[in-house]
């Protein structure tokens, strides 16, 4: 597609989405497809529950729609194979708890009889609501959960699109290593700190991991737990064990609390790595201002990379406009829009409400990359239900904004190194 023409349909998307919103868009008589969504939408991550349920239902809106672009089933006017059926999102609520996920997940296909399922952000708890769809025998999409160990249960309806937080681990450690090529930067000692669910944990022992394989020390490992309210304790530990550079992996609250702990304390580090969550989330930058300078985090998107899909900044845009203007899209939300489509995909060739169907057409999924928002090589899924086709990146926070700095050859700015002293 040209990219003049591209742009005109832009103009005629924006419009279309500002002015008439997603009900423009919909056929009176086509049936509904329900898709159940489990996400966060009140407790310590309702904000972050909040965007991904933004770009979930502009991803349903898009696929309803009539304008077309280049991203899987957007502009179709539904389900083309089922009739032109609507996707219909219907969200319950997980509070970021385990037992209410599991509550959620049961209520979306006892009572809304939803054919497939999305969710849930956090690990531990798309760990419960997986595990319902697994015994109802239900397809489930999980787009942004990192636990390595999510699929390693050999579950047959699990399916996930987001890189794990193995891979993210190893980005860290070729990242340290091309530090120490380019630029003789040396890193030896490592603290691994992390919520003791399963994404802090399964991101520590990644990380663990990858220091064994690659010859660093590890100072200290810290786990605690992600309600927690308190963690002077925990901070102390990382300064006594004097490491060269942290990571981390913390939702948005406990980010905040060892932000302003490493600060209170003077732990004074080369450089902190997160493993993305908390640390991309709008709110982290706006509670702890020019004290998050410098910090380094993995993604799986970015809006400043060169884009190998022109439609990249019509999607913030329309994004943006859901969200008042103050949020771009970031690395949950673009992976939560493009599970959507990936869902709605295989529905699509599976001609077919049946979840065997549409289990067996998640199974041949083979997006091309650059038909996704994402700067990945494909999505498909191997025989652990696991997406094959992703990768990281590593962004830096440099004059209060995420650039990306690794890998070398997409990077925007140059790595800042040692990160900024704490400022009184």
């Amino acid at each position: 597609m040209h990219v003049r023409r591209l742009g005109a349909l832009i103009v005629t998307a924006l419009v279309a989405a500002a002015v008439s919103g997603p009900a423009a868009t919909r056929a009176a008589d086509a049936p509904e497809i329900v898709i159940g969504s489990v996400l966060p939408l009140t407790g310590a991550l309702a904000q972050t529950g909040a965007g991904l349920r933004t770009a979930q239902q502009l991803a349903a809106d898009l696929v309803n729609g009539h304008v077309s672009y280049p991203l899987p089933m957007v502009g179709k006017t539904g389900l083309p194979h089922l009739g032109h059926a609507r996707i219909r999102l219907v969200f319950a609520d997980s509070q970021g708890k385990p037992d209410q996920a599991r509550a959620a997940a049961e209520q979306l296909i006892t009572q809304e009889h939803a054919v497939a399922l999305i969710g849930t952000y956090a690990s531990s708890t798309t760990a419960t609501a997986s595990q319902v769809a697994e015994r109802a025998g239900i397809p489930f999409l999980n787009p942004d959960s990192s636990a390595p160990g999510l699929t390693a249960r050999g579950l047959k309806w699990f399916f996930r699109t987001t890189p794990h937080d193995g891979t993210f681990a190893e980005n860290f450690y070729q990242f340290l290593g091309d530090l120490k090529k380019s630029k003789n930067i040396a890193v030896k000692r490592v603290a691994v700190v992390g919520e003791d669910g399963l994404f802090g944990t399964g991101a520590g022992d990644a990380e663990e991991a990858g220091a064994k394989k690659y010859g660093y020390d590890v100072a200290t490992r810290v786990s605690y737990p992600a309600t927690t309210t308190e963690v002077n304790a925990e901070v102390q530990r990382v300064k006594t064990s004097s490491p060269d550079v942290i990571f981390q992996a913390s939702y948005v609250p406990d980010a905040l609390l060892f932000m302003r702990g490493y600060k209170q304390q003077g732990v004074n580090v080369k450089a902190i790595f997160a493993q993305d969550a908390g640390f991309v989330d709008p709110n982290f930058l706006k509670a702890i201002g020019a004290d998050a300078e410098g910090v380094f985090t993995r993604e799986v998107f970015s809006m400043d990379i060169k884009y190998r899909n022109q439609a990249v900044p019509l999607i913030d845009q329309l994004f943006r406009q859901r969200s008042d203007g103050a949020k771009p899209l970031d690395g949950n939300t673009a992976r939560d829009f493009m599970g959507v489509l990936v869902l709605a995909d295989a529905i699509d060739r599976a001609g077919s409400t049946k979840p065997d169907a549409i289990r067996d057409a998640l199974m041949k999924t083979n997006i091309p990359g650059k038909l996704t928002l994402m700067p990945w090589s494909r999505i498909h899924f191997d025989a652990t239900g696991q997406n094959d086709g992703g990768a990281g990146i590593i962004e830096q926070l440099q004059d209060g904004k995420y650039e990306t700095v690794w890998p070398f050859d997409v990077a925007v700015r140059p790595v800042v190194w040692p990160m900024p002293a704490w400022k009184h």
